[in-house]
């Protein structure tokens, strides 16, 4: 029998609470809402959820998020990023599918491709390499 070597995505939703601040990097299978505030990177295989109240000082790597508080540092997202009204992000954004509520706001650079999952485990935007490539 052969050995599947995707990590399994759990059931489990994992909840940062409003007045809770956690410092230090998070890797998990399963989803995380974050109403708190958390310093640090996120890793998961599962969908992010950042509540009114939450706050994310780091870079956040997830399949889908829905935004509605504040992200400073760069989030990469292997499907559909959703940003609300009250969602504000200072840093770059790569992702698959984008849909921005009117009120949302950020600043900084969009990637918005098929291959999104390869840009965003590289860090690089295939239309940085283009224009290297026409210099």
């Amino acid at each position: 029998m052969a050995k599947n070597n995707e990590p399994e995505t759990t059931a489990a939703i994992n909840l940062i609470g409003v007045g809770t601040e956690i410092t230090g990097d998070i890797k998990s299978n399963g989803d995380i809402r974050i109403d708190g505030a958390l310093n640090g990177n996120l890793n998961t295989t599962g969908k992010v959820v950042v509540g009114e109240t939450g706050r994310v000082k780091g870079e956040i790597n997830c399949k889908n998020s829905e935004v509605l508080g504040e992200i400073n540092g760069k989030i990469k997202v292997g499907e559909l990023l959703s940003l609300k009204a009250t969602a504000k992000i200072n840093g770059d954004i790569i992702t698959k599918r984008l849909a921005i509520e009117p009120g949302s706001t950020f600043t900084g650079n969009c990637n918005m491709s098929d291959d999104s999952r390869t840009a965003a485990s590289t860090g690089e935007s295939r239309f940085k390499e283009k224009d290297q490539k026409s210099a």
